[in-house]
């Protein structure tokens, strides 16, 4: 699959490869896989079958990220994984060489600049922080989040580069325009999940067949 998606884009985009495994020598082997493929980065989130402790955590990726060698986003998504990441262990992995950046959820009380603020006081400048959760993109972006970690984007890239345009330009009033004309997209995704709802649209736009 990396093989295929660096063919395709030849170069001209960077391609960031998910490589979170159960065990810990799964995801290395999957990150000198990406390494070896051509991948310019690695997503990392902590999957596994029991809870999670902070350092068995902060050992996992800090292996991975040797492994890989290449800048590594840490996923930070307890949606999935039941692990929340504290501010302590997110400040001590962007100490970590090769751990660049994390892909944060939306704050539970939609404080963007005070979570961000806090972050930022306890990691370097060259540590970035994006968050993912499409209807949080705007309003994110705005407040001074480095990255969107789309979901949309996939299948409707031309609207979602406008609206990221718009709202790193500082234009709060051309991003949610934009972010209005999402809307009803945003609704379904809360209500079925975001991949239920792309892969419907793909099939609508002819790109995938349903058996």
């Amino acid at each position: 699959a990396v093989e295929a998606a660096m063919e395709c884009v030849g170069g001209a985009v960077p391609v960031i490869v998910g490589v979170g495994a159960l065990r810990t020598d799964e995801a290395e082997a999957l990150a000198r896989d990406a390494r070896k493929a051509g991948a310019n980065g690695l997503l990392l989130a902590p999957m596994s079958y029991t809870p999670l402790t902070e350092e068995e955590v902060f050992q996992h990726i800090v292996a991975v990220a040797a492994a890989g060698g290449l800048p590594l986003c840490i996923y930070n998504n307890p949606g999935t994984t039941r692990f929340i990441f504290s501010d302590d262990l997110i400040a001590r992995l962007a100490t970590v060489p090769n751990i660049a950046a994390i892909k944060m959820p939306l704050p539970a009380d939609g404080d963007f600049r005070g979570e961000l603020a806090r972050l930022r006081a306890r990691t370097h400048a060259a540590f970035s922080i994006g968050y993912s959760g499409d209807w949080g993109a705007a309003e994110s972006l705005l407040s001074g989040g480095n990255a969107w970690y789309s979901v949309v984007a996939g299948l409707l890239p031309a609207e979602a580069l406008a609206l990221v345009r718009a709202a790193t330009a500082g234009d709060r009033d051309e991003a949610e325009r934009l972010y209005r004309g999402f809307q009803p997209l945003w609704t379904l995704f809360k209500e079925f999940g975001s991949f239920r709802v792309m892969y419907a649209i793909a099939d609508l736009l002819g790109l995938c067949h349903v058996a």
